[in-house]
């Protein structure tokens, strides 16, 4: 007897606001910025699951499915976030008490590092 396959949604849930929220995989708060990042790094579907313990071994190989099959989508998406991720960093950055901070910690390190010598 022949069935039809069946298939199987992709674990994906899209940001319903058209925001800039990120694209999460259902039922955990990773993202696909995450998993694709970790593939494209060479990681495994296995390894991905043993570093993000949430996230299925289906599911992970049904989101690089869907990375492999939408990849312009996909790395257009990526780009985006990237460049949100970039400005959101210049913003914090350009705070003063952010420069503050980061100036008392850096002093701090250089103080650790002369004193562990």
């Amino acid at each position: 007897m022949h069935r039809p396959a069946a298939l199987d949604p992709v674990p994906l849930v899209f940001p319903d606001d058209g925001s800039a929220s990120a694209i999460r995989i259902e039922g955990t708060r990773l993202t696909l910025d995450t998993v694709v990042g970790a593939f494209k790094r060479g990681a495994t579907a296995e390894e991905i699951v043993q570093d993000y313990p949430p996230v299925s071994l289906p599911d992970v190989y049904a989101v690089i499915a869907y990375y492999l099959r939408h990849r312009s989508e996909v790395e257009e998406y990526l780009s985006k976030r990237a460049l949100l991720h970039a400005d959101l960093r210049r913003q914090i950055e350009d705070r003063p008490e952010y420069r503050e901070l980061r100036e008392r910690l850096l002093a701090r390190m250089d103080q650790a590092r002369v004193g562990s010598t």
